[in-house]
């Protein structure tokens, strides 16, 4: 197929609303990353998306609605501390899990008796949902496990032919999917997935904020994935990705040892005076790595890397969103130095 790019003005955004009416995928600019928008409640439609990505079926799909009020109309029950989530973080980048009803078919869901709701903050995302009136499954518009896409260009080049449209809502803010969180108890929650919604800001709301095993380690086998990104090796570019943790003398030592002709570092931004090997920089604080790491890996492709060695940023704050995407890119390859 002929895959439209639209612009993010009235006239194209309706017309991209209309497509996901009549079952159709689009590409959308959300505040995390670019989603390729279907009806949730369409199982034909979220079967072109599986399609199209070449997505695992057992890797569940979030669902995105207008307003938090919407849930109710997809879930069995909603525990209190997801109303007090909401008030807070909700528009935004935080997932909730919640048992799913008939409403959200189970193709939607992995399999699963759950589903992730999100409420969107960004404008053009927001507004595809209310004028198509459909809860709309969005996973990241990439191949599946390549690098997710943070602009329209990058949609296009993983996804032209292969859905009907895509609009251009500009560069996405945030750079990693949001974070996914279940709720155990009345004021417990498991981060399932992290994001910028961080362990930090949750625990101004709950009582307890549990890192979950998986974020940091490959599932056991037979573990069924609760939320997208836990499963399978994710986010990785076609280089050879390798994560190295420790200081930068350190760092400059391992890499000196192991360059070549296709070999390129990726850097903070402050390790960069008299870096002696090809480098690319990735952001000076882990909102910046963030909102850089995607279209980073992208560009260390163009660039004809076969092998990058990734400094390593803290797991703590943002910095624990970054590093999982990292951990997962590199097959949970960590050199420590």
């Amino acid at each position: 197929m002929d895959t439209v790019l639209l612009s993010d003005n009235d006239i194209d955004l309706v017309k991209a609303a209309e497509l996901i009416r009549n079952g159709e995928i689009v590409g959308i600019p959300t505040e995390t990353v670019y989603g390729l928008g279907a009806d949730a409640s369409n199982e034909e439609a979220v079967r072109k998306v599986f399609a199209a990505k070449g997505r695992p079926a057992d890797n569940p799909l979030i669902v995105h609605l207008a307003d938090f009020s919407q849930a109710k109309d997809y879930t069995t029950s909603i525990p209190d501390l997801a109303y007090t989530l909401a008030e807070k973080f909700c528009p935004g980048p935080l997932t909730m899990v919640l048992p799913k009803n008939d409403r959200i078919p189970m193709i939607t869901s992995g399999g699963l008796d759950t589903v992730g709701i999100r409420v969107p903050s960004h404008p053009v995302m927001h507004r595809i949902i209310e004028i198509s009136g459909r809860p709309i499954a969005a996973p990241s518009a990439n191949t599946s496990g390549y690098p997710s896409p943070t602009s329209a260009e990058h949609v296009m080049r993983d996804m032209n032919g292969k859905i009907s449209a895509v609009v251009d809502g500009g560069s996405s803010r945030f750079g990693v999917e949001s974070t996914v969180i279940a709720i155990e108890g009345e004021s417990t929650v498991r981060i399932l997935r992290p994001g910028c919604v961080t362990k930090e800001m949750l625990e101004q709301v709950c009582s307890e904020v549990i890192i979950d095993h998986a974020i940091l380690h490959e599932l056991e086998a037979g573990q069924k994935a609760a939320s997208p990104g836990m499963k399978y090796k994710h986010y990785s570019p076609k280089a050879d990705i390798i994560m190295v943790e420790g200081e930068l003398e350190g760092f400059i030592a391992y890499v000196g040892e192991h360059t070549g002709d296709d070999v390129y570092s990726l850097i903070f931004d402050s390790d960069s005076d008299n870096f002696p090997y090809r480098y690319m920089t990735y952001g000076k604080d882990s909102s910046e790595q963030a909102h850089l790491l995607f279209q980073r890996l992208r560009e260390l492709d163009d660039a004809g890397a076969v092998r990058v060695y990734v400094r390593a940023p803290r797991p703590e704050g943002v910095g624990l969103a970054v590093y999982n995407r990292l951990i997962r890119a590199a097959g949970f390859e960590v050199i420590r130095v």
